[in-house]
């Protein structure tokens, strides 16, 4: 408990305090945003904002997590470390990304394919590595159950040991780059996929911590106890990230003095699928996440209409929050009320969870 409010504080005073300098730093380097030709037009202003921004809160969070293990004599755990590893992986897709439209100013940057490319080897490496590290009760970090609430009894090994091990890396490669990509499309407003994650990092926060409380150790084996490895680790790590992203937010908010660019979008989803894999709710995370499937379900069913009626359009602009932007809302109103419908679906994650768990008593 107390590395978790160690590592939440840190990494909030680290975004809060240090973005300033991160910024100053960027501004030499010239790593400043281009915008996109097609974009909204109010958008021209925010041409040259420091991007790259996710380097901050990324590099405070796991800072943060290690200074709270590190304080209370605590081992980092396997759990946390895989968090940490699909976070900067993700990050570092989106980095290169960044780079190459800082480098040449331009949007495109680095090819659509080359990024999933770039996804799904990070997130091979999770997957492996997420059945090692057996704990004393042979729990391993990721579970080949198909998970909700728990594990379901659905078990990619049925179908036997490597047609079973091939189904389940697909299962997370989808996963993965379903998240990270959904992310990356809601990161179009000043603050937008900052304050939306956040709610998301609170819930799992809430999740890893009740699964500790409420672990088969911890309760010896009670009926609705959860059989999580290191479940108070990944409240740790979800509280860095969300303390992070608390003091980044800070110099996010419109008008932006920062950008956190597909950096901080990408190590946003990477660590959000892993939190869900790790603790054996991915498909929780439908709801808790519910506002990044709705903005890139707005970009699908834009494409799917536009090619399907020959050139008509469902939304003004695609994703979606754009198309409020073009009926007329000022950029923080659809900002705030995105935020409120991100809350509203963390509420409801959360209080599917508990109510799954009231039932099993």
């Amino acid at each position: 408990m107390i590395a978790l409010l160690i590592a939440g504080g840190f990494s909030l005073l680290y975004s809060l305090l240090l973005t300033p300098l991160f910024v100053r730093g960027f501004n030499r380097l010239r790593w400043g945003q281009p915008i996109r030709v097609d974009g909204p037009k109010e958008h021209e202003v925010k041409r040259g904002t420091p991007t790259m921004g996710g380097l901050i809160f990324l590099s405070g969070s796991v800072i943060a997590y290690f200074v709270g293990k590190l304080i209370m004599g605590e081992t980092p755990s396997p759990s946390a470390l895989l968090v940490i590893l699909m976070a900067v992986g993700a990050g570092l897709v989106g980095f290169i990304d960044d780079f190459m439209k800082a480098r040449l100013q331009n949007s495109a940057g680095l090819n659509g394919w080359a990024k999933i490319a770039g996804q799904i080897a990070i997130a091979i490496a999770f997957a492996l590595l997420g059945l090692q590290f057996a704990n004393e009760a042979g729990v391993t970090p990721i579970s080949t159950h198909i998970s909700l609430f728990r594990d379901t009894s659905f078990d990619f090994l049925m179908f036997g040991a490597v047609a079973g091990t091939a189904l389940f890396i697909i299962w997370i490669m989808v996963i993965v780059t379903a998240t990270t990509n959904a992310v990356n499309v809601t990161d179009g407003l000043d603050g937008l996929a900052a304050g939306a994650a956040i709610f998301a990092f609170g819930a799992y926060l809430v999740i890893g911590f009740w699964q500790g409380a409420q672990s088969c150790a911890a309760t010896a084996g009670e009926l609705g106890c959860y059989g999580t490895r290191d479940p108070m680790d990944l409240a740790v790590v979800s509280a860095a990230f969300l303390g992070g992203l608390a003091g980044f937010l800070w110099w996010n908010t419109n008008p932006a003095k920062v950008f956190m660019g597909d950096t901080g979008s990408m190590a946003i989803g990477g660590a959000i699928a892993a939190l869900a894999i790790l603790t054996r709710t991915e498909l929780l995370l439908v709801l808790v996440g519910g506002l990044f499937i709705i903005e890139t379900g707005s970009v699908i069913l834009q494409r799917l209409y536009f090619k399907v009626t020959k050139g008509r359009r469902i939304f003004l602009m695609s994703p979606i929050h754009h198309h409020f932007e073009l009926k007329g809302w000022a950029e923080v109103t659809v900002v705030v009320r995105f935020w409120i419908v991100a809350g509203l679906f963390a509420i409801a994650g959360v209080g599917a969870f508990y109510g799954e768990w009231l039932l099993q008593q």
